[in-house]
């Protein structure tokens, strides 16, 4: 069973000064271990819900991606194996993370990651699934895009151009590089016809959304985070 973990409602006080100092540590930590340029703030939504999907190449692309935004708090869906630790999973708690289980559908996580949207906050989701090798982003599991689907929401595509290199599969410690980060161009969500947004008292009577459409909604996103992919890897060359 996966532990309980707050997914609706306003975060406390005392639950975004952690997550601000976190995110103070985790961003300066990252500034100066793997420095690089954050390009294309403007195309992240003013406010409300999204999905960030980023590609995931590195166990410090979380720690990265947390340069997207300069105060906005980002909730973060983390495998279920780090909340063995009780310290960690509390501090997980109050930066407003819940556990995912990566061995099947977890049904749990995707009603936390719809009343996460729902409640007006971005979610981050790496849609690769696990690790992955290459320049090439790899097939991706079909959660990002049905919630972006079922939520109304724009999925953010985020590129890391070099964490690979600096904490490859196999490494026990990361490596100081430089990593770059593109944000690219929100996909959209395509509405069903007289749907509401995600706090729209129409969004529960929505249509089912269709394997067809989440198939091929994924295969758009899939695209974005590729282009973004290639232009932050791009960027880093002389």
């Amino acid at each position: 069973m996966n532990p309980p973990g707050p997914a609706t409602g306003p975060p406390s006080r005392t639950d975004l000064i952690i997550y601000h100092i976190c995110r103070f540590i985790a961003v300066g930590v990252s500034r100066v271990y793997f420095p690089g340029k954050v390009m294309g703030r403007e195309n992240l939504p003013a406010g409300g819900a999204f999905i960030v999907a980023p590609v995931h190449r590195s166990y410090v692309d979380w720690l990265i991606v947390a340069r997207i935004t300069r105060g906005q708090r980002l909730r973060y869906i983390v495998k279920e194996e780090v909340w063995k630790s009780k310290l960690i999973g509390r501090l997980l708690l109050a930066c407003g993370a819940f556990p995912v289980n990566r061995s099947g559908a977890d049904r749990e996580a995707l009603q936390r990651c719809q009343a996460v949207l729902t409640g007006g906050e971005p979610l981050v989701m790496f849609p690769e699934g696990t690790r992955r090798s290459g320049p090439e982003v790899q097939e991706l599991k079909d959660g990002v895009a049905y919630l972006a689907l079922r939520a109304g929401v724009p999925v953010v595509p985020i590129g890391i151009g070099g964490s690979e290199r600096a904490m490859p599969r196999g490494s026990s410690f990361p490596r100081p590089r430089r990593v770059n980060i593109v944000i690219g161009l929100p996909v959209v969500a395509t509405r069903p016809t007289g749907a509401g947004g995600p706090d729209s008292a129409a969004a529960p009577r929505r249509a089912r959304i269709g394997r067809e459409e989440t198939t091929e909604h994924s295969r758009l996103v899939r695209a974005a985070i590729q282009q973004a992919f290639d232009a932050a890897e791009a960027s880093l060359r002389p």
